[in-house]
């Protein structure tokens, strides 16, 4: 975080072509009531099966190795912003020793506070799985600009023009940003800048298809693609 501050700069974000994953452009689907309809139904289809499915066996034995692994709550939750610059507390498995700034830095590389087991469900993303319960509620989506927390988004916004135009959605489990490599820690202006100009674009051009894809390619980034999870 430090570096990122040191090296930030105004930016302002136009439309990008990111290769790959280029679609058609049409109106803006945030303002389009059909579209956003359709997004909820692959949200809620999607979201019901997993906690049908896996989350009613996979949630009990992850919840027993948080407990046996540090003292503590199974569930950690944190203030972060959502559609609207609306703040809401996303859920997470915990994955770091209680203590007074948890809520407030980003875990590191071999940072310290993170447990044994907590180190595992990071490198695997299981550790965002009670982020379904966001996505039931309606505060989420399963694709969308990953959400920050409050005061890394309030420095964001500062540094980075038109951050906030990635707030016009809802936030996701899982974004076009992280199936492009962008995850774990912010540790240079870039790394933000690569990441809200992916967002800017996501939201500018946006499709089912393309939800779906990244939500395959999601796949494909946590079974083999795993350097920057930790």
């Amino acid at each position: 975080m430090e570096k990122f501050l040191q090296q930030s700069k105004s930016v302002d974000f136009y439309y990008p072509t990111i290769s790959g994953f280029v679609t058609a452009r049409g109106d803006v689907f945030y303002s389009d009531a059909s579209k956003l309809r359709l997004k909820r139904t692959l949200d809620l289809a999607v979201t019901v099966g997993l906690l049908i499915f896996v989350m009613s066996w996979l949630f009990p034995l992850i919840a027993l190795g948080v407990k046996l692994s540090s003292r503590g709550p199974v569930l950690f939750k944190q203030r972060r912003h959502g559609k609207g610059n609306r703040v809401f507390e996303c859920y997470k498995f915990r994955t770091m020793r209680i203590n007074g700034d948890s809520d407030l830095k980003a875990a590191t590389k071999k940072d310290p506070r993170v447990t044994r087991f907590g180190r595992f469900l990071r490198k695997t993303s299981l550790d965002e799985l009670p982020q379904l319960i966001n996505v039931l509620k309606g505060e989420m989506s399963l694709v969308g600009p990953r959400p920050h927390a409050v005061p890394m988004g309030n420095q964001f916004a500062k540094e980075v023009d038109n951050y906030s135009f990635r707030h016009v959605v809802k936030p996701g489990i899982t974004g076009l940003a992280q199936c492009r490599g962008y995850r774990g820690e912010v540790e240079c202006f870039y790394d933000i800048y690569g990441r809200v100009k992916l967002d800017h674009f996501y939201v500018k051009n946006w499709s089912f298809f393309l939800d779906v894809k990244i939500l395959f390619w999601t796949g494909y980034t946590v079974l083999f693609r795993r350097e920057k999870a930790y």
